[in-house]
């Protein structure tokens, strides 16, 4: 990761505090030379410290969780490039408020020739129309557009808007840039926080990377007093722990299940077992896990390990008979397996291979001895005449074909090539040996 401390200065008090504004205010950096982090934004060859150092600002997107000073970045790039500045929320704005101020803008800079930078909290809550609202201010420069989101800008903006801005990513804080904050807030109150060293640590994690709901802790610590010092067991009893980031409805929701189907299709344990307890921990339904276990089981192990899909749904059956939190013995042993086992995806592979085969080579015929003659007329047309019926043979095996004659000889109907691991080794022989036995028939 970059220098977290890139830019870093001594923070300047605000010129005209307000009395009785939360520590995460009192505290908001006056310059971007006192952000802390972001330093592949704001470091010297930073991409937005790149666009101050040309003189030209133009629209961009913040994306980020919360809590990592995406507003205070957007204030600070406007009032050091020296642009009006207008800030709205798009969970309180509308195309009304749009409208009002873009008009505002486009008379500032036709009068005064200063361009307007809009700033737009939340921007993913403004539904397509109105983000198609703003696009042609944006594209002849009435506005310089910042928006601020916490989802993906990919699914949650038009493809319009995108096109016209930058986006750039915001990391949460790590321990050592909220170990900073920390001392810029004893700093602030010109006393140590109550935290023996485990307490200490303990309220970093409690944050999660949000700075702005680390400051909310140590506001709520700052007002206990410091009587006594407390420990990491005092402190889980007095403050609650930040909710995971973890929105089932968004991104979130599928980046995790995405690490944890492929760390379960890399054969690491451990990884699947944290991701699936990220997910679990932050309120997922345990049948997602279990449909993405099973999907794994037969995508990823396949018949390298039949036992692998029997096992998911064992444990899928008795989770529901049991419930949380014993049936977390089902799940954890049911990803275990499937992340240890041995690994072949042919079977899925050879199942699209049919599929695209079928679709390419449309309604060939069957081959006539393998279609039943229920009536006289059937067999008259010599439906199942030949037949032969594989018990009757040496080893159950007629060596007859089954697929139309059309593909008989066609390479791109041989789907399933299993591999040399687990169980399809044994499946390998058993085709090997039936190929024989055809050729020799």
């Amino acid at each position: 990761m970059a220098d977290l401390f890139a830019g870093f200065g001594t923070p300047k008090a605000p010129a005209d505090p307000i009395a009785g504004a939360p520590l995460a205010e009192r505290l908001r950096p006056q310059s971007l030379g006192d952000v802390i982090g972001q330093a592949h934004l704001l470091g010297d060859d930073g991409a937005l410290r790149r666009m101050l150092t040309r003189g030209r600002i133009a629209s961009f997107i913040l994306w980020g969780p919360p809590g990592v000073g995406k507003t205070t970045i957007a204030r600070l790039v406007v009032q050091e490039a020296g642009l009006a500045f207008v800030q709205l929320s798009a969970v309180l704005s509308g195309t009304a408020d749009l409208r009002r101020h873009i008009e505002a803008a486009r008379k500032l800079r036709d009068g005064a020739g200063k361009q307007t930078a809009m700033f737009i909290d939340e921007l993913h809550r403004f539904n397509r129309t109105t983000q198609d609202a703003l696009l042609p201010h944006v594209e002849d420069g009435t506005i310089i557009l910042i928006g601020a989101t916490t989802e993906n800008p990919s699914f949650s903006l038009v493809g319009a808007l995108l096109s016209r801005t930058r986006v750039f990513t915001l990391e949460s804080f790590g321990q050592d840039a909220l170990e900073l904050l920390l001392q810029r807030a004893e700093a602030n109150e010109g006393v140590p926080l109550p935290l023996a060293p485990d307490a200490r640590a303990a309220l970093k994690n409690m944050a999660d990377g949000d700075a702005r709901y680390l400051l909310n802790l140590c506001e709520e610590l700052f007002q206990l007093g410091s009587e006594r010092t407390l420990s990491a067991e005092d402190l889980g009893g007095i403050l609650q722990k930040r909710a995971p980031l973890y929105d089932k409805a968004q991104d979130n929701h599928y980046n995790l299940l995405s690490c944890f189907h492929k760390s379960l299709r890399g054969s690491d344990v451990q990884a699947a077992l944290y991701w699936a307890a990220r997910m679990m921990s932050a309120g997922e339904d345990a049948n997602v896990v279990f449909r993405r276990l099973a999907c794994a089981a037969s995508e990823d192990v396949g018949m390298a390990d039949p036992q692998a899909l029997v096992q998911v749904m064992t444990a899928w059956d008795a989770f529901r008979r049991i419930g949380w939190p014993e049936g977390r013995l089902f799940m954890g042993q049911a990803i275990t397996y499937v992340a240890t086992a041995p690994k072949s995806n042919a079977s899925y592979k050879g199942f699209n291979a049919a599929l695209s085969l079928a679709r390419d080579t449309g309604s060939l015929n069957p081959p006539l001895h393998i279609l039943n003659a229920p009536t006289s007329l059937m067999k008259e047309l010599g439906y199942h005449d030949g037949y032969s019926y594989d018990h009757d043979f040496p080893d159950a095996f007629s060596g007859q074909q089954f697929l139309p004659s059309e593909l008989v000889d066609d390479p791109r109907s041989e789907f399933y090539a299993p591999e040399e691991r687990g169980f399809e080794r044994e499946i390998k022989k058993r085709l090997d040996f039936w190929r024989k036995r055809r050729a020799d028939r």
